[in-house]
């Protein structure tokens, strides 16, 4: 149930995105939620090998490269969905840090529900 909250509330910040940004595009609510759940799967997949392969300028770069990583996952999602649309890597890295701030809040709200 919590995976289904998270994908939808996710898809809903990637329609809100759409919306606000102009580098972003969304044929609709359904596409934001299938484009969230494809960036799941697609960080899930292949993120983790990606952030292996990239230590080294990981490290060198005090993490900041992983914004870059994140960034690709979203230009991945574009790639295979036909229904999403980010022209470029700065929207995509700006869409990832929102999601990243909403999951954050997200996570928070979950946790203070449960204890």
């Amino acid at each position: 149930m919590r995976f289904l909250i998270a994908l939808l509330i996710n898809g809903l910040v990637i329609y809100a995105c759409a919306a606000v940004f102009s580098g972003i595009q969304v044929a609709g609510y359904g596409e934001a939620v299938v484009a969230a759940l494809l960036l799941a799967v697609v960080n899930f997949l292949i993120r983790p090998v990606l952030v292996l392969l990239t230590l080294p300028i990981t490290i060198l770069t005090l993490g900041l490269f992983l914004l870059v990583i994140n960034g690709a996952m979203v230009l991945l999602a574009d790639w295979l969905l036909d229904g999403f649309n980010v022209n470029g890597l700065i929207w995509a890295i700006a869409l990832s840090i929102i999601l990243s701030i909403a999951n954050f809040f997200n996570n928070s709200l979950e946790e203070k529900r449960a204890g």
